[in-house]
């Protein structure tokens, strides 16, 4: 045979043979998460007891999600959160659920002075999310509430 045939052969065969040893190489892209269903339930505290903030929302991932921060600002604000202030945001608990989503909550105790502060009224929850595989995603009005007068 000639080597015109022989070495297009062996090369033919060295790819088959790897393709059959670890299957075809696909190259994936990393796709952000994705919050739905976003909720947030404010309780003012009233008498003795302490008020809260409820957050829950549902974040699908192909890799898994690693984390939810949940900051709380007032909608009047017109600057956007810094990646200084989100590190010191909450964090939420998310659990994987059987569908392939993640359940994420977070539960807040708001004091009375939170709830006397002078900047009552509507607020947002920011929102950032990180996947296991490291794509994030960042919503700056993931849910919004009120805090009453």
């Amino acid at each position: 045979m000639s080597k015109r045939v022989v070495v297009p052969s062996l090369i033919g065969v060295a790819v088959l043979g790897a393709v059959a040893a670890d299957g075809p190489a696909v190259a994936s892209t990393a796709t952000e998460p994705s919050p739905a269903d976003a909720s947030a339930r404010c309780v003012t505290p009233s008498g003795g007891s302490a008020g809260s903030l409820a957050f829950t929302a549902d974040v699908r991932d192909d890799s898994g999600v690693r984390g939810l921060k949940v900051l709380a600002r007032p909608a009047r604000s017109h600057l956007a959160p810094t990646g200084a202030v989100l590190r010191h945001a909450d964090d939420a608990t998310c659990r994987s659920t059987p569908d392939g989503t993640s359940r994420c909550a977070c539960a807040l105790k708001m004091t009375r002075q939170e709830a006397a502060e002078p900047d009552r009224g509507a607020r947002y929850v920011a929102v950032p999310a990180v996947a296991e595989d490291g794509s994030t995603v960042f919503l700056p009005r993931a849910a919004t509430f009120d805090v009453g007068r």
